[in-house]
């Protein structure tokens, strides 16, 4: 494995380290301001927090050459942003309905979601282990998302965490199509732009604030969670790709459930502990998977020799 893999590697895994903190503190935020809102905020959160990252970069004449958007990049831009104003509304109300920890959990769609996109609409290649990771990730969902497997009595609020990571899903391929762009930019206008987007909707839909101080402690949590992850997911995404970034950012969801089940002290049901097994299973055939490409450069390299 060379140095840049690496890179990538450890830029995914502090990216998705960073995210983990998302459901089990905005679980608790939620009993303070209302989901759509919320959804805004930590976007803004994040914005801000890009904002803050150019003005340092300013100040120390650190800012580094990066390709800006251009014209070509609008469409996957606006559809990014779109869906950035859709995926954490889902959340948000999935998580009033369900545990932190199935949550945190059934984030991992969004692997399935990333790998089956970027294969049939933009046409990147899937090895057959990251086809096995993907085919147990789906398997944890489907356990995780029934309340009584007896009955098959599906959970509403599974069924938003799920379409979060369809959204979601969509969103990191096109945010692959302009990682060869500025990451500070990308996440400055997702920030910026889904954050101002949810907000009006929260308004339009009636929804207040009452408890001014969770305005700070939603934006603290989006800088953390969605500005700083998101800006290490996309250099992560230039190195690695869309659908293998997003295999090694499975490891998220492990730390997320530790926080829940040590923050709330949650008994999750027996179902929890089979999509667990399931799930720990298809991160780790997703996280271990070789590009496509490497692969074939070793094996050129390998003939090579062989004939010399």
């Amino acid at each position: 494995m060379d140095t840049k893999t690496r890179k990538g590697i450890l830029l995914a895994l502090l990216a998705a380290a960073l995210y983990a903190i998302n459901s089990p503190l905005s679980k608790i935020l939620l009993a303070y301001m209302p989901p759509t809102l919320m959804a805004g905020f930590l976007y803004l959160g994040a914005g801000a927090g890009m904002i803050a990252i150019a003005l340092i970069r300013r100040i120390r004449k650190t800012t580094k050459t990066e390709t800006r958007l251009t014209k070509s990049e609008i469409p996957y831009t606006v559809a990014m942003i779109l869906l950035d104003i859709a995926a954490p509304i889902c959340l948000l109300l999935g998580l009033k309905s369900t545990t932190a920890a199935n949550v945190s959990l059934l984030n991992n769609f969004e692997i399935v979601a990333t790998a089956i996109i970027a294969l049939m609409v933009f046409k990147e290649e899937i090895s057959p282990r990251l086809w096995i990771g993907i085919i147990f990730v789906t398997l944890s969902c489907a356990a995780l998302s029934f309340e009584d497997i007896t009955s098959l009595q599906f959970s509403s609020g599974s069924l938003f965490i799920l379409l979060a990571g369809l959204c979601w899903g969509f969103e990191n391929n096109c945010t692959r199509k302009i990682s060869s762009k500025d990451p500070l930019q990308t996440v400055l206008l997702k920030g910026v732009f889904s954050g101002i987007g949810s907000v009006i909707i929260g308004i339009v839909i009636g929804e207040r604030i009452t408890v001014l101080w969770s305005i700070f402690a939603v934006l603290s949590v989006g800088l953390v969670a969605y500005g700083l992850s998101i800006f290490f997911y996309v250099y992560a995404q230039r190195i690695l790709g869309a659908a293998r970034t997003s295999a090694y950012y499975a490891i998220a969801p492990f730390i997320g459930t530790l926080f829940s089940l040590i923050i709330f002290r949650e008994v999750p049901p027996y179902t929890y502990f089979i999509g667990l097994a399931l799930m720990a299973i298809g991160a780790w055939a997703s996280a271990s998977d070789k590009p496509l490409f490497s692969r074939r450069k070793s094996g050129i390299n390998q003939r090579h020799q062989s004939i010399t």
